[in-house]
């Protein structure tokens, strides 16, 4: 996502990065001296979210390409639907990824939020996902545009600045915008995961458990967004 100076990037960096389970250790620490109030980025492996419900403003979608690599090491192009929100609020969220250390399976369990299904307490902003699969309830509002050329999609993360193309999509792809959606129920496989500006993080916990552990299935939200 390319643009000019002073814009809003949602594809930069975040500040603390979950390439492995072995850096599970390295990574409690920082957390611990509240590194993750700056952000969250996941860049490496297949993971496994579940929320109770996203919502978010000035939101778009768009196909992208994507280069993954095969388990005999050789790599193909694969094409998931990469959502992105400027602004938003999160009920609830789980990540789960497994690794192999040893021959052995592990999984870094990472849980964030109370278990109130009427608060939306996590806030975030400028979040990008990369969805391989998902399911869930979409409803968007606002102005909202359908089925859309993936790099004709225009969001100003910062309400002014219009950013072409903020989810780097080739032409010919299929895109979505809209003023306002609200993502309920959602499990999915995410390959990346960008949350920056995570203003709070109540409730956070890390697990590491051997074995393949998922996320629980997410229960439906109660409340409003906004509420907190």
């Amino acid at each position: 996502m390319n643009g000019g100076a002073g814009r809003t990037h949602w594809r930069r960096s975040a500040l603390v990065a979950l390439p492995a389970l072995v850096a599970a250790g390295s990574l409690g620490g920082a957390l611990a001296d509240g590194a993750l109030a700056g952000g969250l980025q996941i860049q490496s492996g297949t993971v496994q979210l579940t929320t109770s419900s996203l919502y978010g403003t000035r939101y778009a979608a768009a196909v992208v390409d994507q280069t993954a690599v095969r388990a005999d090491g050789t790599t193909t192009t694969v094409h998931p639907l990469r959502m992105g929100f400027a602004q938003g609020v999160i009920n609830g969220l789980c990540l789960a990824q497994q690794q192999q250390i040893m021959g052995a399976t592990y999984t870094l369990l990472i849980t964030l939020g109370d278990s109130d299904t009427g608060t939306w307490e996590i806030v975030t902003e400028n979040t990008v996902l990369d969805l391989h699969s998902a399911t869930g309830e979409l409803d968007m509002d606002g102005l909202v545009d359908l089925n859309i050329n993936g790099p004709d999609t225009v969001i100003a993360p910062d309400g002014t600045t219009p950013v072409p193309n903020p989810l780097g999509s080739p032409e010919h792809r299929f895109g979505i915008q809209a003023g306002y959606a609200k993502f309920d129920q959602v499990t999915a496989t995410v390959h990346d995961l960008q949350l920056p500006g995570l203003l709070r993080t109540p409730g956070l916990r890390i697990t590491v458990r051997p074995g393949a552990v998922n996320c629980p299935a997410p229960a439906a939200p109660t409340g409003t967004p906004g509420s907190r």
